[in-house]
């Protein structure tokens, strides 16, 4: 989508311009640099950011995605 020079909040900003009603990153600093207050969008940080590990529970990630709401930050530990 040719996103990746944005950052955090601008970020955040064009997901939502973009209708997205998700953010899903690997990004932990997220929560401590923007406030989801306020905004159309919920945040889900997968933890830690290993693709082999990620892959291995996909259950607990679908599960995430389907009780994520607007505005809120959920994260998901494997």
């Amino acid at each position: 989508m040719g996103w990746s020079n944005l950052r955090n909040g601008a970020l955040l900003d064009m997901a939502e311009e973009n209708d997205y009603d998700l953010l899903i990153t690997t990004d932990q600093s997220i929560p401590y640099q923007q406030s989801l207050a306020g905004r159309r969008l919920g945040l889900l940080i997968l933890s830690p950011n290993s693709c082999p590990r990620i892959r291995t529970r996909i259950d607990l990630i679908v599960t995430a995605v389907e009780e994520a709401t607007p505005g809120t930050l959920n994260e998901v530990s494997i």
